[in-house]
């Protein structure tokens, strides 16, 4: 062991990247792998030889045994090649990490834990797959996480899962290495965990008499008794809980119980209305704080979930909370007073604080949305930031621990490709490549600080999702990249690599029984513009691998005897760009047709005389002029956001100037309240004091459209002028947004 020991210190310290790791399969990517000439021949059993005892042992060979590795675990150690499987406490590589060697004499994996010893053998698992478990190549991998925490969220509220659902979404966590299930088993639209003591919960509160968590938003939102004709949902028993817990373990799985409160808990009022600050069925969202009974129904529902799940967090939600109703209610007035609060974010922070002191009594921790942080954050509590990074910036730099799931980088619900050619999602726009892109830890932060965010999740939240297939097309392949996000270091990250093996990976998704989403095979643009050459670079890329990309630059469609791109083209003026991706000599995905511009706008000075959101503050306002245009969701960092108001942008184009086309695009998606402006007012100026009218420009999509909508605001014709003012207005909806893309003028 010793001689082992030594031997890892001296190979990875510090952990590099090889280039041979390139052709193996592996998610996610190891620390350090090398490749050796040869191949070991498992097409015949192997013998097994191990340290673990008890427990562990008997966990590990019935999870082998049900993998197609070829073992035989009563033979004696005359076999030539072994599979051997020892825990050495000696080496570095932590409670997860492993070491991996394929040899002449057989396969042989060690680690300080049997998690290591499991992450070891689904390495060997996916290797050995390159060869339909006939042969292994020859390799050394010394590997361990990045971050303690790696997880998947699923929401069971909005749609039901079945228990060999959730069985199989664990089989897929274990071969990512992924170790944390966060499971989402209340919200309003159901609750989906038996409490004993409240049975109106699971008999009421966990049916709806509405199959679709959209037909019951769009409805009355109310609940049914189970025994209803039109009853749709359900809930998990104490029994089956335990069942999934089990099987979760063997895999080196926690799951963490989310519970939701304060708010997000209308089906709870709804079966127990006195829990509410209007004591009414359907009035409030939000417990009522000023009341004592409902601190003993949470701490009655907390006493058997924490008897139920083992896991260190338990998890309280704490998010979007209205507090609309503790403003008026009296038992809500006298608690503040009394405990001496000055606003209803305090409130709710007595609330979350309470709530610790009773999960710290039971030997746990609580872990919540960011929102947990409003009104003073609980000393021991974890934070989950969801609503961008902020919230996990400043509980860092408070000495909280954190775990990151960005809704811009981690939120499984959004398009995953043009959204006019996917099924309905909520609304934004998250490729695989940005999931992928994603690095949990700020630059903001010091090391210190840091060493405070402890990991990372994918979430899964489930209201246009409405059966189980549609669930697993959303979440795969996107939770690969958070699973290699979450364990390998950012030096050892390449996109180009992932995406080959990823693209190899669906194939198996597929076979195993699996939906995934296949990436797409249409044409995406990035660019990059130097601004003092007047030119844009322009790239051409296509998730899928094994294709090439033939273009033209004169609108006409490309075939295979159009140019086959290989390098960034260069634009000067306009490029009428058609692009389409071929494999094997037939045309896959969409054709591309897209016009790039260095327009007369570009580098210019704007000015906004509205205020754009800080939560989609994009480049600022130049983000309207700077040459790059937004992609297919609002969240691509190129969209302008304005909240609740008009948009009113001037441009200064520095001297009269003759102009033929101005345009603008905007978006419309229902779900996350954006819509396109009522109309577009363009004006003109020559001193930027007096503007006359240009033109006015509208649209005739409805507010109730669904899904996403994007619209090209255009004015052509000819005239001359230096300044050109932009005025969109919002329509009359409260909460809503408009989008506006780069402001084109030609």
């Amino acid at each position: 062991m010793k001689k082992r020991t030594i031997l890892f210190l001296l190979c990875v310290a510090p952990i590099t990247c090889t280039p041979e790791m390139s052709a193996q399969n592996v998610i996610p990517h190891p620390q350090r792998m090398t490749v050796k000439e040869g191949k070991l021949d498992i097409s015949s059993y192997l013998s097994f030889k191990t340290n673990l005892t008890g427990k562990e042992l008997g966990d590990m060979v019935e999870y082998i045994k049900d993998t197609p590795l070829r073992i035989d675990y009563s033979a004696e150690e005359g076999l030539n090649k072994c599979l051997t499987m020892e825990i050495d406490k000696e080496n570095e590589l932590g409670d997860e990490g492993y070491i991996l060697k394929v040899g002449a004499s057989g396969i042989n994996i060690y680690a300080q834990t049997s998690a290591g010893l499991f992450y070891g053998l689904q390495s060997v698992l996916q290797l050995a797959e390159e060869d339909n478990y006939n042969s292994i190549k020859y390799v050394e991998i010394f590997d361990k996480p990045r971050f303690e925490y790696r997880g998947l969220h699923l929401d069971e509220s909005r749609h039901f899962s079945s228990t060999e659902f959730v069985k199989k979404q664990l089989d897929a966590l274990a071969r990512y290495k992924m170790n944390r299930f966060h499971w989402h088993l209340t919200d309003g639209a159901g609750w989906r965990i038996e409490i004993k003591k409240y049975p109106r919960l699971t008999n009421f509160a966990a049916w709806r008499p509405y199959e679709t968590w959209k037909e019951w938003w769009n409805a009355n939102r109310h609940y049914c008794n189970q025994d209803d004709a039109d009853a749709h949902g359900g809930y998990y028993t104490q029994e089956e809980i335990r069942e999934i817990i089990d099987y979760a373990a063997k895999r080196h799985i926690t799951i963490i119980p989310e519970i939701e409160m304060p708010g997000h808990s209308e089906e709870v009022l709804a079966a127990y209305p006195l829990l509410s600050c209007s004591n009414d069925m359907y009035k409030n969202s939000d417990f009522c704080i000023g009341k004592e009974a409902t601190f003993a129904f949470i701490e009655d529902v907390l006493d058997e979930v924490i008897d139920l799940f083992p896991s260190h967090y338990i998890h309280i939600g704490g998010d979007e909370a209205a507090k609309s109703g503790w403003k008026t209610c009296p038992d809500c007035m006298k608690r503040m007073k009394e405990e001496g609060l000055k606003d209803v974010d305090e409130l709710q922070s007595y609330m979350i604080h309470r709530v610790e002191q009773y999960v710290n009594s039971k030997g746990r921790d609580i872990i919540g949305w960011d929102e947990i942080l409003e009104g003073g954050l609980a000393p021991n509590a974890t934070v989950m930031s969801w609503r961008g990074e902020q919230g996990g910036i400043t509980a860092a730099k408070s000495g909280h621990k954190v775990v990151m799931t960005p809704g811009d980088f981690c939120y499984l619900d959004s398009y995953q490709s043009d959204p006019s050619s996917e099924p309905e999602a909520i609304g934004g726009y998250l490729t695989i490549e940005k999931v992928y892109s994603y690095n949990p830890v700020s630059a903001a932060l010091n090391d210190e600080q840091a060493e405070m965010i402890i990991g990372v999740q994918g979430n899964v939240w489930r209201e246009y999702m409405p059966t189980l297939e549609h669930t697993e097309y959303m979440i795969y392949p996107r939770i690969l990249a958070i699973a290699e996000v979450g364990w390998t270091m950012p030096e050892n990250k390449n996109w180009n690599n992932f995406r080959e093996r990823v693209n190899n990976e669906i194939p198996r998704l597929i076979r195993e029984g699996y939906n995934p989403y296949t990436l797409s095979a249409d044409i995406e643009t990035p660019m990059r513009i130097d601004y003092n050459k007047k030119e844009i670079k322009v790239a051409l890329e296509c998730e899928r691998t094994g294709i090439n990309i033939h273009y033209t630059t004169d609108g006409t469609e490309p075939n295979t005897n159009s140019p086959i791109y290989e390098d960034s083209l260069t634009v000067k003026g306009t490029m009428h760009l058609s692009a389409r991706a071929f494999s094997e000599g037939k045309p896959v995905g969409k054709v591309l047709r897209k016009d790039i511009d260095f327009h007369k706008a570009i580098g210019k000075k704007i000015t906004l005389k509205t205020k754009y959101s800080p939560n989609y503050p994009a480049s600022g306002e130049y983000t309207l002029i700077d040459g790059y245009h937004g992609g297919k969701g609002y969240n691509d960092g190129k969209w302008l956001g304005f909240l609740n108001t008009d948009v009113d942008a001037v441009i200064d184009l520095g001297e009269k100037t003759r102009i033929s086309r101005i345009s603008t695009l905007g978006m419309q998606a229902k779900g996350p309240y954006v819509w396109l402006p009522q109309y577009i007012k363009i004006q003109t100026s020559n001193d930027g004091k007096k503007f006359k009218d240009l033109d006015t420009l509208t649209h005739d999509i409805p507010t109730d459209r669904e899904g996403v909508v994007f619209h090209d605001f255009v004015w052509e014709g000819k005239t001359t002028a230096r300044f050109i003012r932009i005025y969109a207005k919002i329509v009359d909806i409260e909460g809503g947004w408009i989008f506006l893309d780069e402001i084109v003028v030609k």
